[in-house]
């Protein structure tokens, strides 16, 4: 059913990404297997399965099996790795070979040139860190707040009116903006990275931004990375449309854009940073995208003193609490 409802909303084109998804089906298919393994067999906590499950599912939506070691060690696990190393570093290794061999040696962006030339390029770093670590983290805030919002909604009638008003919202901005309004936003990350079109309107990051809350907070499957770097690319474009910057100055700031976005999102800056450079190859900027993470985790926490997961976990747990005590009753 996950598989089947997230395939809906990307062939609809909805505003998410298909990483929540694999994340959540890997953890699910490693659970499945602990529960079915003899009463012989090693005893593995559930929780590092699901920890490795969860790795091996981002490890390969991405073809990045570094940023799925350090975002299980930074986003999914509170305690020392040493608990967990062995499985976790087996199955991202097992998920990564069977991607390759299925989809070929690939990186999912591509190799852009980058470049660092200036005063000019150290502001624009700054001011996307700033900018998109923002809108990252207040995204987040924004998006819980209107998945409480329809949670409060009991009739299905008004659920199904309210799903309805989010589909129309997504199909008039696809048919006014075009295709860069709808999907991932693979697209508009190839064309800023890769064409000498790098110009975006100011309103596109906030379009996107609205698209994934109407696309996501309903309770659809979907996950949120790709959404978030899509927007994050948009920002360091538009601000080194700004700055003036072309080339690869622009593409630097690009990258950094989408590294700090995702921060604002996750709070976990090395594993955006990590997730970035294996999708590019751009081993050479690494402290640069770790700088942009940095300063983006520091505005985020402004924002809201926990990542969008923590809060999406305790809203969840609290659904739960409510329903059993209701079904105490």
């Amino acid at each position: 059913m996950k598989i089947f409802s997230s395939a809906i909303k990307v062939l609809g084109g909805g505003i998410v990404g298909r990483e929540g998804p694999t994340i959540q089906i890997g953890s699910s298919i490693f659970l499945e297997i602990k529960r079915a393994l003899p009463k012989w067999w090693i005893n593995i906590s559930e929780k590092n399965m699901l920890i490795a499950g969860a790795a091996s599912g981002l490890a390969s939506a991405f073809n990045t099996p570094l940023g799925g070691v350090i975002f299980a060690i930074e986003e999914l696990s509170k305690f020392h790795i040493r608990y967990y190393k062995t499985p976790l570093f087996i199955t991202v290794i097992t998920a990564g070979l069977t991607a390759q061999g299925l989809g070929g040696s690939y990186l999912y962006l591509g190799t852009p040139k980058t470049g660092f030339d200036g005063l000019t390029v150290i502001v624009g770093i700054i001011a996307v860190g700033i900018v998109a670590g923002y809108l990252g983290s207040k995204m987040c805030v924004l998006l819980l707040k209107f998945m409480q919002f329809f949670g409060r909604i009991s009739s299905i009638p008004k659920k199904v009116f309210a799903i309805v008003l989010c589909g129309l919202w997504v199909a008039t901005t696809i048919y006014f903006l075009g295709f860069e309004a709808m999907g991932s936003g693979k697209e508009i990350m190839e064309r800023v990275l890769f064409t000498n079109y790098k110009s975006v309107e100011w309103y596109l990051p906030l379009v996107r931004i609205v698209g994934l809350m109407t696309s996501f907070g309903f309770g659809g499957a979907g996950g949120v990375f790709a959404p978030s770097l899509s927007a994050g690319a948009t920002v360091g474009a538009y601000v080194s449309q700004l700055l003036h910057l072309t080339g690869g100055n622009a593409n630097l700031l690009i990258l950094i854009g989408m590294t700090a976005f995702l921060t604002g999102v996750t709070r976990a800056p090395f594993t955006s940073a990590i997730i970035i450079f294996e999708m590019t190859d751009r081993h050479s900027i690494i402290f640069f995208l770790l700088i942009g993470g940095f300063i983006a985790n520091v505005i985020a926490n402004f924002v809201s003193s926990h990542s969008f997961y923590d809060q999406l976990k305790d809203l969840y747990l609290k659904d739960v609490e409510e329903k059993i005590e209701v079904e105490k009753t």
